[in-house]
């Protein structure tokens, strides 16, 4: 029987083989969420470089808001990835969401990210 680690691990992976498909050279939007944080990346899979990146934990970015893992938090880094993406020169983004769900924290980010002008 599998772990819920493996099972997860599998989602991702199959997420993933279906943005490759799609990607057509675009960078990877990705998103990494836990219990009590949330991170993004811009991803550039050919080269094997990240972009950008933006996370709650960030020393800055902790002091400002009431709390890291409710979906206030995933709009700032929603915010501030679509923010350092433009100073990357990175606008046409594929949103990985990993294995989780597109509601809640992952949908707030991503919907943040296309108001600061990330395309995807």
């Amino acid at each position: 029987m599998k772990t819920t680690r493996e099972k997860s691990i599998r989602r991702a992976q199959r997420t993933r083989t279906k943005l490759r498909k799609l990607a057509s050279g675009k960078p990877r939007l990705s998103v990494a969420r836990s219990h009590k944080n949330i991170s993004a990346q811009i991803i550039d899979d050919e080269k094997g470089l990240t972009v950008a990146a933006a996370s709650t934990l960030e020393k800055d970015l902790r002091t400002k808001l009431k709390s890291t893992s409710d979906t206030a938090a995933a709009q700032r880094i929603g915010e501030l990835i679509a923010e350092r993406a433009k100073k990357a020169g990175v606008e046409d983004v594929v949103f990985d969401r990993g294995s989780y769900m597109f509601h809640g924290r992952v949908k707030a980010l991503a919907d943040a990210a296309r108001e600061g002008g990330l395309k995807f």
